[in-house]
C-alpha cells in the first residue's frame, strides 16, 4: 500500500509518518520504480502501536523504547513496566500541577463581578508582585 493508505489505515498525517521515518521510530519505507513510498501490514501494526503509545502520552523516546522490548518476546516485562511507571508519575506530577494551577484561577476569578477594567479584581492580582 501507499503512504495514503498506510495513513487512512492508522488515522496518521502522512507528514507524521514521513517525520517518523526521518527519525527512525518507523523503518525507510520501500519505494516503488516511480519512487512512491510501499508498506506492508507489519508498517501498519508498528504504526497503529506508535500511535496507542503517543496516545498515552509516551514520548517518542519511550515509544521507541517500548517497541524495542517488543521484538525481544523472551525480554522481561518488567522493562516496559517501568517505562509505564516512571511515565504514570510524570501524569501524576502534571496533574497535581494542574489541580494547583486550577485553584489558583478559582481565586482570581470567583470574585470578579465584572464592571469596567479599572476594577477588574483579575487584572488587580494578575498586576501584583510576590
Amino acid at each position: 500500500m501507499l503512504i495514503g493508505g498506510l495513513a487512512k489505515a492508522t488515522g496518521t498525517k502522512i507528514n507524521t509518518i514521513r517525520f517518523y521515518e526521518e527519525i527512525g521510530i518507523m523503518p525507510e519505507a520501500a519505494r516503488t520504480a516511480a519512487g512512491q513510498r510501499t508498506y506492508e501490514d507489519r508498517d501498519i501494526e508498528r504504526l497503529s502501536f506508535i500511535r496507542r503509545a503517543r496516545k498515552l502520552g509516551f514520548s517518542i523516546g519511550e515509544a521507541r523504547s517500548l517497541l524495542e522490548l517488543k521484538n525481544e518476546p523472551d525480554g522481561e516485562c518488567q522493562k516496559a513496566a517501568d517505562i509505564a511507571y516512571r511515565h504514570l508519575h510524570s501524569v501524576d506530577e502534571r496533574l497535581a500541577e494542574l489541580t494547583a494551577l486550577r485553584e489558583e484561577l478559582l481565586q482570581i476569578t470567583e470574585p470578579c463581578r465584572g464592571g469596567s477594567v479599572s476594577d477588574c479584581v483579575i487584572i488587580e492580582k494578575l498586576s501584583r508582585h510576590r
